[in-house]
């Protein structure tokens, strides 16, 4: 009854890759960054599993037995959540989603205004703080809903509760979702974004934001270990990130905290199969923001409760901790950055440890997983799972 852990540190990315100037970054490395911001901020677990070797290969922090540690790179095109989440479960992605810098075109929004028929605020792409605080207020006045995008292919909707409630913001997004799936004007994800509060202090309701994605094409990953008779649960925002495919069971989180608890929760109850975390307050609420500080002190936090789930780790589960792309706090702007991510590999029935050569794709977690579980896959990826045992 084996099983695996799969948590992703959203954001955490450990160096720039080679083509990482063709997508406008400037030499990132978000964990660098944040040592360097806050150096007397430490991770001691993470660092036991080999992360700050992964920066400093002079580091001599004894390694717990059976840790390993490396770092993979991107094979697809891209540099968001869905990119990534997908090629960690063996989907390569060719063609690079749409984005929408300037914001979306009017003939493209013309049969959402008409669904809606109330207009709409915004239209560019912002920070989802900035723009609350900016149109919160006239949207209080007008109830026309807050419409905005980012650097990633995302069309996001942001309502008071109080004036456009959950329900109906949900079904603006799952219009929004139907009416753009498809080219010329397909969007990776339709992000709900409620928010509570007054003028001067609107609050985002982490808990209650729904991402609606595009459908994953198949197989992957999760619809392989589910085929196959394993338990695949979902924490945080993967269920929404695979539109539902492959899951058997969603938990959704309101921070970091939240999902750590319900990893190590979960990971209790679970009976085999895969469990796959997403914390994105590191990305969402730090990353993007450009706060080093805010971050560092967020993954210091993961790393205190790290420590209880590798208290509670038995010898017939592994565990992957691993990023989906970076998003440097010391870079401009506040686009995500291009990033290689580490893989951070524990199992305390390992007998050795230590360094792993560079893998060429994030395929190879998913590739992994399915070897060690036991299950058939001929997707992407190639298993390190020999070098481990």
């Amino acid at each position: 009854m084996k099983k695996a852990i799969l948590i992703i540190l959203d954001s955490l990315g450990i160096g720039a890759m080679p083509d990482s100037q063709e997508y406008g970054d400037n030499n990132p490395h978000t964990l660098q960054s944040l040592y360097q911001s806050c150096p007397d901020i430490s991770y001691p677990n993470l660092e036991k599993l080999g992360l700050k070797r992964l920066i400093d290969p002079a580091d001599r922090t004894n390694l717990l037995k059976g840790a390993y540690y490396g770092k993979l790179a991107e094979k697809s095109v891209g540099k968001d959540t869905t990119t990534g989440h997908w090629e960690m479960c063996g989907i390569i992605t060719t063609t690079p989603l749409a984005t929408y810098p300037q914001g979306f075109p009017q003939e493209m929004l013309k049969p959402f205004l008409e669904y809606l028929s109330c207009g709409i605020l915004g239209n560019e792409a912002a920070s989802g703080t900035e723009i609350i605080a900016r149109l919160g207020e006239e949207h209080l006045k007008s109830a026309k809903p807050i419409i905005y995008t980012s650097a990633d292919s995302v069309l996001q909707i942001a309502a008071h509760e109080e004036i456009i409630p959950l329900d109906r913001l949900y079904a603006m997004c799952a219009k929004a979702r139907e009416l753009y799936k498809n080219p010329p004007y397909q969007v990776g994800r339709i992000i709900a974004r409620p928010f509570y509060g007054e003028a001067g202090n609107f609050i985002r309701d982490n808990a209650n934001r729904r991402d609606y994605a595009l459908n994953p094409p198949e197989p992957h990953l999760l619809t392989c270990l589910k085929e196959q008779g394993q338990e695949v649960w979902a924490v945080g925002k993967i269920e929404d990130i695979f539109a539902k495919s492959g899951i058997t069971k969603a938990i959704h989180t309101k921070d970091n905290t939240d999902g750590m608890r319900q990893t190590i929760a979960a990971y209790q109850a679970l009976p085999k199969g895969l469990l796959f975390t997403n914390l994105v307050e590191f990305d969402s609420k730090y990353g993007h923001r450009r706060d080093a500080k805010g971050y560092s002190e967020a993954l210091a936090n993961f790393d205190n409760q790290l420590a209880q789930l590798l208290e509670i780790i038995d010898e017939e589960t592994l565990l992957i901790i691993s990023a989906d792309h970076g998003c440097d706090p010391l870079s401009p702007g506040t686009d995500h950055t291009r990033e290689y991510v580490p893989w951070l590999i524990y199992n305390p029935r390992f007998t050795q440890g230590g360094m792993l050569p560079l893998r060429t794709s994030f395929a190879d977690i998913g590739a992994t997983i399915v070897q060690y579980l036991g299950i058939e896959y001929n997707l992407p990826g190639e298993s390190c799972l020999t070098e481990l045992l």
